[in-house]
């Protein structure tokens, strides 16, 4: 298979993308690979280290606020498609797959003006702007919560999943013993992003002290921009605290609680490990999407959702507390975790994508 990959700007369209084409290389190890990226998003360095081709557009997403500077955006627009047309003519992929972020939308619209076959995937609840402009021309639209499918074609979508769950459910866990902990005690697991929060860190801070004396462990991985902020906290003896942890997924699958943010990425995560959560939307992400995300899992039993604005010590304790003692509510919740996890995700994409190419 020849497949152009494009996604970028956040690591939860860039590792969806990396799961699909790990995918597609393990079924048919021949493949070639094409990446389209930004020429200034992290992909622009995380594609090239995985070994994958990789071609920078530059591309800016719209300004809901500032209309004016659209002008430029959509300039550089147009650029992005008469390259991406050049490019993509000289590799002639069997398909063009998107995975999310602005990078798309010039990408894909000049794979379907040059008649080729085009595919997207859907990580949040709410789509963002590109796919669903780019609905319209592609083959198929797969989704990864089953909510999306109201804001697209019915006849194109494909309920698949987050494309990341699948390589999740296949990585080996590493004991909550191994990194310090009771392996007879519940291990709750904080983390607010993979770089962490401004607003979160000062509540977590208050809220640590909480701990102490509680049968469970608690792990605080702050980020590393915000692990110097805790030197002044007494941190209990149930409690570590990290700047980061490159293995977290692997730690996950001993863990009892995590409370988290609630994007797409997370949200995958925790689903394919079947992971009972306390989800904290951030609420400065566009169409308060996680929100959304959370809410679908709250609807079916697999979360409880405390807004920033409500995350305290009393508050927090007490939700940590009531999931604990009562073993009937929590078993559910972990149940309905594991029933919204889709575990071959990236081989039903890769299925959908045979079909397409024949």
């Amino acid at each position: 298979m020849k497949a152009i990959v494009v996604a970028g700007g956040t690591g939860g369209h860039i590792y969806p993308a990396v799961a699909i084409i790990n995918k597609i290389k393990e079924k048919e190890p021949k493949s070639e690979i094409l990446y389209f990226g930004t020429t200034d998003r992290m992909e622009k360095d995380i594609i090239p280290s995985l070994n994958i081709p990789y071609i920078g557009l530059e591309m800016s997403g719209l300004n809901r606020k500032k209309i004016f500077s659209n002008i430029s955006v959509m300039s550089k627009f147009f650029k992005a498609v008469s390259k991406a047309e050049e490019e993509i003519k000289k590799f002639n992929p069997d398909i063009v797959i998107g995975v999310g972020g602005y990078i798309t939308a010039p990408v894909l619209y000049a794979a379907h003006k040059l008649k080729y076959k085009v595919v997207i995937h859907e990580q949040n609840s709410i789509p963002g702007l590109s796919n669903r402009f780019l609905a319209k021309y592609a083959e198929k639209i797969f989704i990864s919560l089953p909510n999306s499918s109201s804001y697209f074609p019915k006849n194109k979508v494909v309920y698949t999943g987050n494309p990341r769950s699948e390589e999740i459910y296949n990585v080996k866990k590493i004991s909550k013993e191994k990194i310090g902990f009771d392996k007879d005690k519940k291990l709750v697991v904080i983390v607010m992003g993979s770089l962490g929060s401004t607003t979160m860190t000062k509540k977590i801070k208050e809220l640590i002290p909480g701990f102490k004396n509680k049968s469970y462990q608690v792990l605080i991985i702050t980020g590393k921009a915000y692990f110097d902020n805790y030197k002044d906290v007494k941190v209990p003896d149930n409690v570590q605290l990290v700047p980061f942890m490159d293995n977290l997924i692997n730690i996950l699958k001993d863990s009892d609680l995590i409370i988290s943010r609630a994007g797409a990425s997370t949200i995958a995560e925790i689903t394919s490990i079947g992971l009972p959560s306390i989800l904290v939307p951030s609420p400065y992400v566009t169409h308060n999407h996680q929100y959304i995300n959370a809410k679908e899992l709250e609807e079916k039993g697999a979360c409880v959702i405390v807004p920033e604005e409500e995350f305290c010590k009393k508050k927090m304790i007490i939700e940590i507390d009531k999931l604990f003692d009562n073993i009937e509510v929590y078993s559910k919740m972990k149940e309905s975790s594991k029933q919204l996890g889709i575990e071959d995700s990236a081989t039903r994409i890769y299925k959908e994508i045979k079909q397409i190419i024949g």
